[in-house]
Parts: C-alpha cells; structure tokens; sequence
C-alpha cells in the first residue's frame, strides 16, 4: 500500500476518533444537564406537593357542582308546597311557654327545617356543630314534649346511611354519645383541635346539603335548640353558588384534622368565591339580592375570604335609618394578658349614631351568664345621646323563665342584626374574645328597600321577627338607677319591693358596693340524669317568691353575684370558669365572660 494512502487512513481515524470523542463529552454534559434539571423538577414538585398538602381537600368534585355552573338563579320547583317555594326561609325555635299574640310574626320551625333539607339530600350533607346532645333524658322528654326532636333528627340522620347519603361531620368535641353513635352508621367525622390552633373553640353552626342548600343559624345539634331555647336561623335551597362557597368552610374545618398549627398557606381551593367587595348576584324570593359567607377567626381566613368582622362593619356603616340587633351578650373587651376595651363594634355603632344620626335597638339575652359590665357599656351609649337631637339608642333586655326545678327556659339564643336594606347571622357572640379566637361564620344578604309585596324580602321578616321580639311582654328596658337581675340562681337573700316596681321595668338593686369581682362561674357536676340539678341558692324559698304576694329577689351588690358558683340542668356538660377563650394562662379573674362557648362535653379538647 502506497504511504500516501496509510497517512490518508490514520488521518481519518484520527478525525472519526476525535469526532467520536466530542460526541461523547457532548452527551456526557447533556446528561449530566438533565439530571440537574430533573433533579430540581423534582425538587419543585416536592415542594409544591408540600404547600399544598398543607390542608387536605375533601372530595374531586363529583357531583360535578364547580364556581363555573354553579346557579345564581336560586328559582323554586314547581312541585314545591308553598311554604317552601321561597328560596330563602327563616326558621325558628320557639318554646311552648313563650306565646306571642296570634297575628304575630311566625317562620318555620327549626326542626321541620332541618328535616326538610334531609328530604331533599341525595349525595352527601355536611354538617359543623359547636355542640351534639341530641338525646333528651327520660326525665327531660316527660316535662318537655318538644325535647323528642332531638331523637327523631337523631333518627333520621341514622337513616342516610340506608339511602345511601353520606354523612360528614366537622367536630370539636371529642366525647359525644351522639358522635359515637352516627359514626356506627358510616358517618365520617374529623375533629378540628381548636385548643391548639386558636385557644378557643369550634362554635360555627351549619348545614351544607349537596352543595345545594344551607342551613346558618343560632341553633346546634342539641335538643334544647329544637325545644327550649329561642333559636333563629336561615335556609337557601337551590343556591349551589352560595353552598359551594359555604362547602369551602366545611373544607377548611375538614382538613385540620389532626393537625395542631395552622397552615402558612392554604390551598387555592379553598379561596372564597364572594366577600363584601365582591358579593354574589342572585335572586332570591324573586328578588334581587346580593349574598356572601364571612367566618372568623382570622387565622382561619384564606384568600378573598371576608372576616365576620368586615361583615357586621359593612352591615353598620351601610344603615342609613335603623340598625336592630339581638344578641346573647355585648361585651367589647378582649382578654389575653390584660383585659383592655375592644372597640370594634362599640365604636362603629357609635359613628351610626352621632354621625348618621342612624336609631339603634339593642335586644340582649338578661340570663345566668349576662356579664355586670355589659349594663355599664350599655348605659354609655345611651348617654351619647343625652341632649343631643335626632339621636336614638334603645337597650332592652329579653329574660327567660325560671322553672320549678330552678333551671332556666326560654333563652334568647339570637344573633343577628337587621338593618333597612341587610341583615347580618352569625354564630358568635358580640365579645371580643369570641372574635378573637373562636370559628364561626356568617351570612349577610341585602336586598333593595320599597319592594312592594309586604314581607316578601328575607329583610323584612327578619325585621318583622325583631320587632315581634321587641315589643313582646318578655322584654325589659333598662332604665336609669336600675339594673336588671338576670339571674335568681344567684340570690342571696330575698329583699321585700312593691310589685309596682315591675310594671316600671327592671328591679332596682343597690349600687354602692360596685367592684371588679368576676363574673358567675359554675361548677362541674356528676353523671346524674335522672334528676335535674338544683343550685344550693334554690330552695323552698323560690317557690314562695310571686309578684302577687309583692316580694321579688334582688340582689345585693355585684360582689355577690362574682362569689355564686352554678350547678347546671344538662350532667353532660361541663362549664369553663370564667371565659375560656381567654389565654390559659390569664387568672380566671381577669376574664371577660361570654355565652356561646362555655357548653362543651366531658372530655373535649
């Protein structure tokens, strides 16, 4: 072979060597670039996985219900009896012993209700409760008829489980006989640890029925709601964008199960689809209306979500005419290391009145857990008014009834405000505390004013339900040197008065021993149904007290009522000292009592 041609051959191997040899670095490094990239795909992934894993979200949709198809048009069914062809019922609890006159106001009774929205489940019902003691005790039933309600919604939330109906169930009760036994009828429960998430307690109140129909209000899964507690609440059926964005609560309470923070970030699906500044268009009862769901606390609130607060300030500054509100306790102080005043709602219902010259009418429960100071703030709103024209604070006070055996019935169990064009239901009580670290949520419709058929606006009723209320023969006004005794528990001495003094309002007890003493803290008692507890202040002398033989109880100063310890009706339950929404580590003296949550079971969190 000639030398020209083998140099000609070792030179193209050479090439074809070297060609090889820059092929292969090039794939090693694109390799290499791909397992870089791949490795932080995977990274991010993870990440990502982890973000969103913060809360769990129930369920993919099935039903098909998404913020694209929901229904804004909540139209009636044409097979629908009457009464329920509005789209938006109030329902309401009254006890048999409080008689309104025969034309007064009247709306559904809770139970039929809640029935009927079980008539109409298909899928699945979604329930949250801040309390479950639907079964009355056999003593309980024979004085109250009404108590086997309970049993009979009881019953029937047994029976989704044979139509096929799932039953989901938010809780932040721990130890319930009820619970234990839906959750043998394949009811899912998740319970929410709100000690550890918020210090306070889970008292939304509730009903999501196939995304479809909801059910907000006052009363709870107990059957002194359906029987001898004064209750309200409201009913939407067909109105699947307001439920879907209900539905998104139950999901938030849902996925804190066994958890004990609370997320930095929550899931997208979990962003509210209306607030105050964006409410949903719908019509309801054949009406333009506006809706959205506010809840609370704020750490609880995701994205576009508005805050009960927001709710009832919008509600406030928005009343140009009248502002009604009824409500168990109002109290504007907040309790953690010190109590300092809280002035949140005081003051916005301060500006309605001097600046809007807006009427106000305060409704609030007079019963065992009515804090001293609450007269106090009351009587310094009133005072704003003093000399001042075109200005209006009106404060009465609906007492319950003391039974034979010493417990109450009857109690105003009420929250909501009505205004001329909004109303504002929530489940929380108007104290600082129960804003600060208690769940509830709220729901605030506003439909436009003059609408010509009486009544046919969920304003209206409400309003008309207020004023029944108000000018009912159970209501007291407060009046000047005179401070309602809203509790006969805590008597220690019976004081001779002129029944006169009760045509006039409430009975004038001494005030030259004022001070800062606590406010009533009851007592855990035994597991004992049989008979109903009986407070060591209720003897023989109670039954002897009538306004006919001219003699009422009084009170002393509010130093006594700050030493009476309260045994309770209901041995199931056990009673917080002092509020519980407080930090744990505050003494019990220094605590802002309030209502809503102070009822929670032996062995709850």
């Amino acid at each position: 072979m000639p030398a020209s041609s083998l140099i000609t051959a070792v030179r193209q191997q050479d090439y074809s060597a070297s060609v090889w040899l820059r092929r292969r670095d090039k794939l090693e490094h694109s390799q290499q670039k791909c397992i870089v990239i791949f490795a932080l795909v995977c990274c991010f992934a993870v990440l990502v996985a982890l973000i969103f894993s913060a809360v769990d979200i129930w369920g993919e949709d099935e039903d098909g219900i998404t913020e694209e198809n929901c229904s804004k048009n909540c139209r009636p069914a044409p097979s629908l009896r009457t009464i329920q062809r509005q789209r938006a019922v109030l329902v309401e609890n009254i006890p048999d012993d409080i008689s309104f006159l025969d034309n007064a106001t009247s709306h559904l009774p809770l139970s039929a209700g809640l029935f009927s929205l079980l008539d109409r489940a298909i899928r699945v019902v979604e329930i949250v409760s801040p309390l479950w003691l639907l079964n009355s005790s056999d003593y309980e039933s024979s004085f109250q008829p009404a108590a086997r309600q309970g049993k009979a919604l009881l019953a029937r939330l047994q029976g989704l489980k044979a139509r096929g109906i799932q039953l989901k169930i938010s809780s932040g009760i721990i130890n319930s006989t009820e619970l234990d036994t839906l959750a043998k009828y394949n009811a899912d429960i998740h319970y929410v640890n709100m000690t550890a998430l918020t210090k306070g307690h889970l008292l939304s109140s509730f009903w999501v029925v196939d995304r479809r129909h909801i059910y907000i209000g006052s009363g709870s899964m107990d059957w002194r709601s359906l029987a001898t507690r004064k209750e309200l609440g409201v009913l939407v059926y067909n109105c699947s964008c307001l439920a879907l964005d209900l539905h998104k609560v139950f999901s938030l309470y849902w996925g804190l199960q066994y958890k004990d923070f609370i997320p930095s970030f929550w899931s997208k699906r979990l962003f509210a689809l209306f607030n105050r500044d964006e409410p949903l268009e719908l019509s309801l009862n054949s009406t333009k209306a506006q809706a959205y769901v506010s809840s609370s606390p704020d750490v609880f609130i995701p994205k576009d979500r508005s805050s009960d607060l927001e709710a009832i300030s919008r509600v406030i500054q928005e009343a140009r005419h009248f502002i009604y509100i009824s409500i168990i306790d109002y109290l504007p102080l907040l309790s953690s290391n010190a109590r300092r005043y809280w002035s949140r709602i005081d003051g916005l219902i301060r500006e309605a009145l001097i600046l809007r010259k807006v009427r106000v009418r305060l409704l609030i429960s007079c019963w065992e857990r009515t804090h001293p100071l609450t007269f106090n703030f009351i009587w310094s709103l009133r005072s704003l008014c003093m000399e001042q024209a075109n200005c209006s604070l009106e404060a009465k006070f609906f007492s319950p009834r003391v039974q034979r055996d010493g417990t109450l019935q009857g109690v105003n169990h009420n929250r909501f405000m009505v205004t001329e064009r909004a109303i504002y239901l929530g489940n929380l009580d108007w104290v600082g505390n129960e804003f600060a670290f208690n769940a509830g949520v709220g729901l605030v419709i506003s439909q436009p004013e003059g609408v010509e058929e009486k009544n046919s606006t969920v304003v209206e009723q409400l309003r008309a339900a207020f004023e029944r209320d108000w000018f009912s023969r159970y209501t007291r006004s407060l009046q000047a040197n005179k401070i309602p005794v809203c509790n006969k528990h805590q008597i220690n001495r019976l004081v001779p008065v002129k029944a006169s003094h009760l045509d006039n309002g409430p009975v004038p007890i001494r005030t030259g021993h004022h001070d800062n003493a606590p406010a009533p803290m009851r007592n855990n008692h035994k597991d004992d149904r049989q008979r109903p507890v009986k407070t060591r202040h209720h003897d023989d002398r109670l039954s002897q007290v009538s306004t006919t033989n001219g003699l009422v109880p009084i009170m002393e100063n509010y130093q006594e009522r700050g030493r009476d310890k309260i045994n309770h009706l209901d041995n199931r339950q056990v009673q917080i000292k002092d509020n519980h929404h407080d930090n744990p580590m505050d003494p019990p003296s220094q605590s802002a009592e309030s209502s809503g949550s102070r009822e929670i079971y032996n062995g709850s969190l």
